[in-house]
């Protein structure tokens, strides 16, 4: 018996309901307002009344939630209190995650208040919330690499008014930018070369040259001049800097940050574990012992290890880390960077491994230097390659993630009466081809295309 009062209805669709598990071959989505209210297996009658979208050769996925994304507020970015990006920048980002079927999105660079998420100036349907680490040392971290985005406001904060406020999450504690990772390769390294030099390296011969200079670990005592030698010669820069010079360049723009930073996840593990707060960390090789010896220390720290499938982990070292992570309780996430398509500067050995041997967790897209590869790209590779079914790898970034941050997402997340109608639908024969999304009941993207405001009202009756 079909109720009625229904709204919308998605039809004849093969339904992954995000639970990890359940996959109906056909079957039917039914909303009224902004709910489902039933999902029906079969091959159903429907009544006129109804808005009816055709799903047939279609998967439908809860809307995708990320969990680790940068660029979407319009105050300071990243970890490093960096100036805010352009309102055009911002509006692409929030374009490209909408039709990639992203609904819903935590922007973790910890700094923005929450009156600078960027959805409302845009009316975007994308539902975009904001972390914190407003703790005295993450904001003295920003300030030694950068904080130009910040000002008075932001300097006063704390987490506890940031909570009050609607932060959904503790962190990002620490960053590429204030602990030597991707954002040291593609920005900030570069940038200073490009000053002392007017030469701009590549983001990974930065990394080869920060390697060769701090290591892995950012560990200064393990300079090798003679690798370093290796890679100048082999680059531009040969004739107007020498080793010895280089290195020193490096150090001044990778090291200041550091030691504020590593102070700066001591304070987020202690905050949530005292607030009871789920708090988001970099993982990396400068911080995986920390994060470890944190959890241990504060047993009922709410953490996330995000992207653990860094590109600083060798992958034998990488798996380990996690194994050890997890034995502590710590949640593992894994982010797509450029990896999977774009292969701008990573690769996807870490990303592979992690998710055949089952130890990952929830599934992010983070920043890449705005390279960032969809999350769905991710999915559909994973499948693909057989290291995951549909339904567990489509949980990474639906159910998964609405476990991990209730306070995000407790009301999405899966396709159950009583869920919020955040629904993806994607072709069935490649997960990663977004058609149509809805959010909060209401078509927002229409083969593939976003509708503006006075669509997004006047709703279709079919497609």
């Amino acid at each position: 018996m079909i109720k009625q009062g229904l709204d919308t209805m998605i039809v004849n669709g093969r339904i992954v309901t995000g639970d990890g598990v359940t996959e109906i071959e056909t079957g039917n989505v039914l909303i009224a307002g902004q709910a489902i209210v039933d999902v029906i297996a079969g091959v159903i009658d429907y009544p006129t009344s109804a808005r009816v979208i055709d799903a047939t050769g279609c998967t439908i996925l809860p809307g995708i939630i990320n969990g680790h994304a940068h660029g979407c507020t319009l105050g300071p970015t990243m970890p490093s209190g960096s100036s805010p990006f352009a309102p055009s920048d911002i509006e692409y980002h929030l374009n490209r995650h909408l039709l990639s079927g992203t609904t819903t999105l935590l922007n973790v660079c910890g700094l923005p208040l929450t009156d600078e998420i960027a959805t409302a100036p845009f009316d975007h349907p994308l539902e975009v919330a904001v972390s914190t680490a407003h703790t005295p040392a993450n904001l003295a971290a920003a300030i030694a690499i950068d904080g130009a985005g910040l000002g008075e406001r932001h300097h006063k904060m704390t987490i506890e008014a940031m909570i009050k406020a609607g932060a959904k999450a503790l962190g990002e504690a620490g960053g590429g930018q204030t602990l030597g990772g991707g954002a040291q390769d593609y920005r900030f390294i570069p940038d200073a070369i490009h000053e002392a030099t007017a030469i701009r390296i590549h983001p990974n011969l930065a990394r080869a040259l920060k390697e060769a200079v701090v290591g892995r670990k950012l560990d200064q005592t393990v300079t090798d001049l003679k690798a370093l030698d290796d890679l100048l010669l082999g680059s531009m820069l040969h004739p107007v800097i020498d080793a010895s010079a280089l290195a020193e360049l490096i150090r001044a723009t990778v090291m200041p940050p550091v030691s504020a930073s590593l102070r700066g996840l001591a304070e987020i593990a202690e905050a949530s574990g005292r607030l009871g707060f789920p708090a988001i960390f970099h993982n990396a090789t400068p911080t995986a012992e920390t994060l470890i010896g944190l959890a241990v220390a504060h047993p009922k720290a709410r953490m996330i290890a995000a992207h653990s499938n860094h590109p600083s982990f060798e992958p034998d070292e990488c798996v380990s880390t996690v194994r050890r992570l997890r034995s502590t309780g710590v949640t593992i996430d894994v982010s797509t960077l450029d990896c999977v398509s774009t292969r701008w500067r990573n690769q996807p050995t870490n990303l592979d491994r992690l998710v055949s041997e089952g130890l990952v967790d929830t599934l992010s897209t983070d920043f890449a230097g705005g390279d960032w590869d969809p999350i769905l790209d991710a999915v559909n590779r994973m499948v693909r390659l057989g290291h995951s079914s549909v339904a567990r790898a489509v949980a990474l970034a639906t159910g998964n993630v609405s476990r991990a941050l209730p306070e995000l997402a407790s009301d999405r997340g899966l396709i159950v009466p009583g869920r919020l109608a955040d629904i993806a639908i994607v072709e069935g024969h490649n997960l990663s081809r977004v058609r149509h999304v809805i959010k909060k009941g209401r078509i927002v993207v229409r083969n593939g295309v976003i509708l503006g405001r006075h669509e997004r009202r006047q709703q279709p009756q079919s497609i």
